[in-house]
């Protein structure tokens, strides 16, 4: 009965070691600021463009089309919905000026965007 037991810890603390690590699955290279803070905005909508162009609503990918109709929702149910915006450093400024337009004409104008905090200088 012991061996037993001992298995099933064993698989617990490996389930627990690994299951915040799959909860992530849109992976982006957000730049970085020395003046990048967490928004607490109880109101929000969590979009993200990744390397390849394509719109995120939260992780799920969206179709420019259903995009701009998930935005419109969004601002009918509460024009001051904020908009955390996140996208890859390395994708064209152009493409996020095309969302920036497409969140802005469906009502909603609080844009916020996200970047990872530089890293603290280390001192001697």
């Amino acid at each position: 009965m012991t061996p037993l037991i001992d298995v099933m810890l064993v698989l617990l603390v490996i389930f627990m070691i690994t299951a915040p690590l799959m909860s992530a699955s849109l992976k982006l290279d957000l730049p970085q600021t020395e003046a990048a803070t967490a928004s607490n905005m109880p109101d929000f909508v969590a979009v993200a463009i990744d390397p390849k162009g394509q719109f995120y609503i939260g992780e799920q990918p969206v179709a420019p089309d259903a995009f701009a109709e998930r935005m419109a929702q969004a601002a009918k149910k509460n024009p001051q919905t904020e908009v955390q915006l996140r996208a890859d450093k390395t994708v064209p400024y152009g493409r996020v000026a095309e969302l920036i337009g497409v969140v802005q004409k469906a009502g909603l104008s609080r844009i916020g965007f996200v970047a990872e905090p530089a890293p603290v200088p280390k001192t001697p």
